[in-house]
């Protein structure tokens, strides 16, 4: 295998995770949306 073979593979295995940890940063719950979620209900 290549040099550049390798990177372009590199390239392409971070350029995934990097993609999943943005999906499950996006996908998860934070504080500040908990308590407005909580603050509507008791409206």
């Amino acid at each position: 295998m290549s040099t550049i073979t390798l990177i372009i593979i590199i390239l392409i295995v971070l350029h995934l995770v990097a993609g999943f940890g943005w999906l499950i940063y996006k996908l998860s719950p934070r504080k500040e949306d908990e308590n407005q979620n909580g603050n509507s209900e008791e409206e």
